[in-house]
């Protein structure tokens, strides 16, 4: 018997999803897809991987969630495996090199392009140091994203410098901050998500560094966040709602028993706003 319910498990703080907008984003779209057939989503947040795993036997036991939305995926990743041990029907999310394990749809994302634009753009500004404070570096997208920086900065004669965060304000404030503390500090930073590039732009206040004569910030996804900041942040924008009702749309095809259509989220795309500019004229040792 159907439980109308779609399983979401999101193994973060929760104090983070309360300043995060892109998962307020994606559960907007995926209600939104999920109303027409009367179905509910099932939000658990839990504090780690292995709770996660906890979460998805117990809901298997008692046949409480019809399907569930596998997200972030991570190296050597154990959720698909399991689910598909336990009987549970998925949709798995985002990054994957090949096929997902068993017999799960995928709907993924291209992470290469957007990250290629973001560094030509930079270039074209003139900047030739650049850094990135990513997300957690388990993730399968980080390390995507990662490698296709340090790629294309190495095909602009650029310098590139990585270092990881975890999402949140104080990240990007602490990272920031040793990244201007550096003997050649990036002229550029693109952030992996609004918040940490939130807290960038209020360490580089707090440094006496202009944003954008002297610093250039580049936030992912975009949100009302970025465009309130001061300066508006420039951003790599992701169509977040739009994403939501695309997984939503795999779902309910698999729930009918549909063949798996290849389906991708909506392709980060540059968005300039007044966070970016040409790199200072000191940029060129």
């Amino acid at each position: 018997m159907a439980s109308g319910a779609i399983g979401l498990v999101l193994a973060r703080p929760t104090r983070l999803l309360a300043v995060e907008p892109f998962f307020m984003e994606l559960i907007a779209g995926l209600e939104e897809t999920f109303v027409e057939r009367d179905l509910s989503i099932l939000l658990h947040v839990v504090a780690t991987a292995e709770e996660e795993l906890a979460t998805y036997r117990r809901w298997a036991a008692g046949a409480v969630a019809d399907a569930v939305v596998v997200l972030n995926l991570v190296e050597d990743d154990p959720r698909p495996a399991l689910l598909a041990d336990l009987g549970t029907s998925a949709v798995v999310v985002g990054a994957h090199e090949g096929r997902a394990p068993g017999r799960f749809p995928v709907v993924r994302t291209d992470h290469s392009g957007p990250v290629e634009e973001a560094v030509e753009r930079l270039a074209g500004l003139g900047h030739r140091r650049v850094a990135r404070v990513t997300g957690p570096s388990g993730l399968l997208h980080t390390q995507h994203r990662t490698r296709t920086l340090l790629a294309a900065a190495a095909q602009h004669d650029m310098t590139a410098t990585v270092v990881e965060g975890d999402y949140t304000e104080r990240a990007g404030v602490e990272l920031t901050r040793q990244l201007l503390e550096a003997q050649d500090p990036p002229t550029a930073v693109l952030y992996d998500n609004d918040v940490m590039a939130l807290g960038g732009l209020g360490a580089a206040a707090q440094a006496g560094v202009d944003v954008p004569s002297q610093l250039s910030v580049v936030a992912w996804d975009d949100s009302t966040l970025c465009r309130l900041a001061n300066p508006p942040l420039t951003v790599m924008a992701v169509d977040v709602h739009e994403y939501g009702c695309i997984v939503a749309r795999a779902v309910l095809d698999l729930l009918d028993g549909l063949p798996a259509q290849e389906r991708w989220s909506p392709v980060a795309r540059w968005v300039e706003r007044a966070s970016t500019g040409p790199a200072r004229s000191t940029d060129g040792d």
